[in-house]
């Protein structure tokens, strides 16, 4: 019998760093559908925005944070991150994080919407990469951390109204265990798979979102999904993520035409907000009649450029461009997920025993844009603070063995259904909406989800791919009904931005957008 005192659905920076904090104080299992640290976390370049430096402030910080989110963010929410923020990073840097220096300091650079340098980056364009690494290594030393992988988590186990742990599909057995303990924390990513362009690993396709719902859990701000504004645009190539440090340190954007063009549409140009760059190459390439863009680092030093982005720049030699002397082809692609499961500034969600931290939690932080670099750090901070919550709430609560045998196992297929469904979502919800286009694609989703009423056999591939049309049709339902623009969501129809600062909100595993 599986049995921990807590259970970590998902093992990126936000769900290693609260398995960390929970190893002090019972049994811990790390649950993960692929290997260990595979998800967003370790593919993210940039950096880790932080007030580390002499020349920064947590208030300015703040008031970025606030500014980017246009007016939607939690400000409790924020001044925690940007207060608890520098300790956090301190107890990396103390349990083996190793960041890039310049002489015997940090080496801070800056990114989009930013009003100081204060990114801090390691191996120039692979921080999220050397954060994992760091937890990892530290985990490893903590003998209370138990590795379930390739698990895929199918939904709570519930009694009366609380979490007593998880059934999963242990993939090497193709079996359907339950797993039983106090409590959960879902750390379990985005969910950048809903689309047919995005920078995300292939296991970020909304899992932990739709498992708190079923739960009871409430979902807020699903209508604002951030689209990088420079992913790497070649045929039959992923759109591999070109970082926004490199506009940061003097890359521009150029048409077809080889035209520069970003301050046609925001006095920031390049570093404007990323919702903004991302509708001004969506908006060009229409203009042009175009697939994508260039993104030119060209007049920039080549040793530098080579240095700073080591990663960036091998990566795309083995696909023929050498970013020191061509233009690179880029366009959006799907990238962050500010909504999520709501929690208050611990982690806490609506349903007892269940916590969430990383991008599958809705701190409030991001509000309607997420400000670069924020991601890392809100990783961190609101991991270690979900795990606190947790040992606190759950001390004295007993593990009940739950009986549940609602589902069996049956090996099938969804692949192609997904292309479909990644497809309709990119045509449809994406950078630009309108009402045609979404009432298309609900009633697209509306099809599929019918199909799976009283399923009962089912594998991960199914499983995943009915995740992603609830909350495919959550994410329209909001985009219908916020009926306007506001940070990362554009109405076509609706192009006035909503001045009343209201959210959009799913409880009670109902279909039902509610206004507050």
């Amino acid at each position: 019998m599986l049995k921990y005192d807590f259970l970590v659905i998902g093992s990126g920076a936000a769900g290693l760093r609260a398995a960390v904090e929970l190893a002090f104080h019972g049994s811990v299992a790390i649950i993960t559908k692929s290997a260990v640290g595979e998800g967003s976390s370790e593919h993210a370049q940039g950096g880790v925005a932080v007030v580390l430096s002499d020349e920064d402030d947590i208030v300015l910080h703040y008031e970025d944070t606030i500014k980017a989110g246009d007016g939607l963010c939690d400000k409790d929410a924020v001044m925690t991150l940007v207060d608890e923020g520098p300790k956090y990073i301190k107890e990396l840097i103390k349990w083996g994080a190793q960041f890039d220096m310049h002489g015997d300091h940090l080496d801070f650079t800056r990114e989009a919407a930013h009003s100081v340098n204060r990114i801090i980056h390691a191996h120039g364009d692979a921080t999220g990469r050397e954060i994992v690494r760091a937890l990892k290594s530290y985990a490893e030393k903590l003998e209370k951390i138990t590795y379930l992988q390739n698990y895929f988590a199918l939904d709570l186990l519930m009694a009366n109204g609380e979490v007593f742990g998880i059934k999963a599909i242990d993939e090497e057995k193709k079996e359907i265990v339950n797993i039983f303990s106090k409590g959960v924390i879902l750390a379990t990513g985005g969910a950048g798979r809903l689309f047919k362009r995005t920078t995300n690993p292939e296991v970020a396709t909304g899992d932990g979102l739709s498992i708190a719902f079923r739960a009871g859990a409430v979902l807020k701000d699903l209508e604002f999904y951030q689209f990088h504004p420079t992913a790497l645009h070649l045929p039959d190539t992923p759109a591999f993520l070109l970082s926004e440090s490199m506009r940061g340190e003097g890359g521009v954007l150029r048409n077809i035409k080889k035209e520069r063009f970003c301050f046609n549409y925001h006095e920031k140009g390049e570093l404007a907000p990323r919702d903004v760059v991302s509708r001004a190459i969506f908006f060009e390439m229409e203009k042009t009649d175009a697939e994508y863009v260039y993104l030119d680092m060209t007049h920039l030093e080549k040793e530098f450029v080579k240095n700073r982005f080591p990663k960036i720049y091998s990566t795309l030699k083995e696909f023929g461009l050498d970013i020191t002397k061509d233009l690179i082809p880029v366009s959006p692609a799907a990238h962050y997920y500010m909504g999520g499961i709501e929690t208050d500034v611990w982690g806490r969600t609506k349903v007892s025993g269940l916590y969430a931290c990383g991008e599958c939690a809705c701190t409030g932080v991001h509000g309607a844009n997420r400000l670069a670099s924020n991601s890392l750090l809100e990783s961190v901070v609101f991991g270690g603070r979900a795990a606190k919550a947790a040992v606190i709430d759950l001390m004295d609560k007993e593990i009940n063995e739950i009986s549940d045998n609602n589902f069996s196992y049956k090996e099938c297929s969804a692949s192609n259904q997904i292309k479909e469904l990644q497809d309709i979502m990119w045509k449809y919800v994406s950078i630009a909406r309108d009402e045609n286009g979404l009432l298309s694609a609900l009633e697209y989703v509306d099809s599929k989800l019918s199909d799976f009423r009283d399923e009962v056999s089912v594998c991960r591939n199914c499983m995943e791919y009915y995740n992603m049309l609830q909350l495919a049709k959550m994410m329209i339902l909001a985009a219908l009904t916020r009926k306007g623009s506001r940070g990362a969501h554009y109405r076509r129809d609706f192009p006035e931005r909503i001045k009343e600062n209201w959210h959009i909100v799913f409880e009670n595993a109902e279909f039902n957008p509610i206004i507050r």
